[in-house]
């Protein structure tokens, strides 16, 4: 099995648990370190809407918790055709990543995208 379908397992997994009564939209996250271990986390809402967790900040969170401070893969999850980090996870990505970092966005049934942080952060090139 790839990494990347590693990836996609457990960002489905852990988007089950996502916590969303507000939106009802849950989006799940997984990363792999540079060292070859994997995080997981899922989106956390909560009344003060929109102070909740996005999904990829409680990866990286898990990473940290571990002591891992390297991204080399993440992917992101949820029930839309395609999904990407928003600029706020983005930022959170690149402190623990490079610019070369794969970020896959994926629906529900497969991967749809693969792009690099580079990619998504254009047209401000990561040095």
């Amino acid at each position: 099995m790839s990494n990347a379908e590693k990836l996609f397992i457990l960002a489905k997994q852990n988007r089950e648990n996502a916590y969303a009564p507000y939106s009802n939209f849950k989006v799940g996250a997984a990363i792999l370190t540079t060292n070859g271990k994997f995080f997981g986390g899922c989106n956390v809402e909560n009344s003060s809407y929109p102070c909740g967790t996005c999904a990829e900040a409680g990866a990286i969170a898990a990473m940290i918790a571990s002591g891992e401070t390297k991204i080399a893969e993440i992917l992101v999850i949820a029930d839309t055709e395609c999904i990407t980090p928003c600029g706020n996870c983005l930022q959170k990505i690149a402190e623990f990543a490079d610019a070369s970092t794969v970020i896959y966005c994926a629906n529900l049934n497969k991967i749809v995208k693969s792009l690099t942080l580079n990619d998504l952060f254009q047209p401000f090139s990561l040095r």
